[in-house]
């Protein structure tokens, strides 16, 4: 009898870290950037990393991921930093219900798109005034930033628009069938659903410049965005650079992932970054370099630094 308990004991130690192994991996919508890049993490996972398996996972976007992470699951997030900074105090949508999160990885810079076609006369955020809006699905960190720039640009979010909560693929089919005028979208480029409506025959995209609300943004919810371009050449049609407000992705876990399995998800990243730009361009924008203490919010994970570290790079 003691040998049988010994050998449950056994085993269920064996099950414990077996499914420490398996990562789940928080993304978003399926017309957006977090879905192709966090499938093509989940297949470099589990192809590169002995004993792990990881799959991805179709969310809301950041403000769900963020809350998956707060399960204490093993989970692996996409999210902008924005949304991450107010899981971490317990604010705005996390309201007295703080995540303990960690850093991975600086990502690459989100950018908003406010779209529209030339038909509905929209040429500047003032325009949106009365106009039907989509301002991202629920569950994504696009509506904290969008409901961020209309206040940025002196609008009401419930006064001054007609707005809905859709995904970037349903607000692209609900401009094509005219039902919404504009949507928000914070992605990084290009995003699929953004370059369907681009290339809709008989409709003229239009993005709206949003670079001067930046400052604003930033004297109200801290250091969290900047301004960049997104170039002309991103998506057909586009009659200029479109000058946006961003903000960066950052890649996160919740605090009780093992240091070891943090290490390993940051060096396989690094390692194998060629074999996961082609699941998405934006892999090529993750850079060493950028790894800096003040680009996150949120604290990195003691395994990911261990790793900069080791490639001589400070991050605190």
């Amino acid at each position: 009898m003691k040998l049988l308990k010994i050998i449950a004991l056994s085993l269920s130690f064996f099950w414990v870290g077996a499914q420490a192994q398996n990562i789940s991996i928080a993304t978003g919508g399926t017309g957006g950037v977090y879905y192709p890049m966090g499938g093509g993490l989940a297949a470099m996972l589990s192809s590169k990393v002995p004993g792990m398996s990881a799959t991805a996972e179709v969310t809301g976007g950041s403000v769900d991921n963020l809350k998956l992470i707060g399960t204490g699951k093993p989970y692996v997030a996409f999210s902008m930093a924005d949304a991450a900074k107010d899981a971490s105090v317990g604010d705005d949508k996390f309201k007295d219900k703080p995540v303990d999160l960690r850093t991975l990885l600086i990502l690459y810079p989100n950018l908003m798109h406010v779209a529209t076609v030339e038909s509905t006369g929209i040429k500047s955020m003032k325009d949106l005034k009365g106009k039907r809006i989509s301002t991202g699905a629920p569950g994504s960190a696009t509506e904290v930033m969008a409901f961020r720039l209309l206040e940025a640009a002196g609008l009401d979010k419930d006064k001054d628009v007609k707005r809905e909560r859709l995904s970037v693929a349903e607000s692209v089919n609900a401009v094509k069938d005219r039902k919404i005028d504009a949507f928000f979208w914070v992605g990084g480029l290009p995003t699929a659903a953004v370059t369907d409506l681009a290339n809709s025959p008989g409709m003229k995209i239009v993005m709206v410049d949003t670079n001067a609300e930046v400052p604003a943004m930033n004297k109200k919810y801290g250091n969290l965005y900047f301004p960049t371009v997104i170039p002309k050449a991103t998506y057909s049609g586009m009659a200029k650079d479109n000058k946006v407000a961003a903000v960066a992705n950052i890649l996160v876990v919740n605090a009780n992932m093992s240091n070891e399995d943090a290490y390993k998800i940051v060096k396989a990243i690094f390692d194998n970054q060629l074999d996961l730009v082609r699941s998405h361009a934006e892999y090529i924008n993750i850079k060493l370099e950028n790894q800096k203490a003040n680009a996150t919010p949120v604290a990195y994970h003691p395994g990911a630094m261990k790793y900069f570290k080791e490639k001589n790079i400070k991050v605190n």
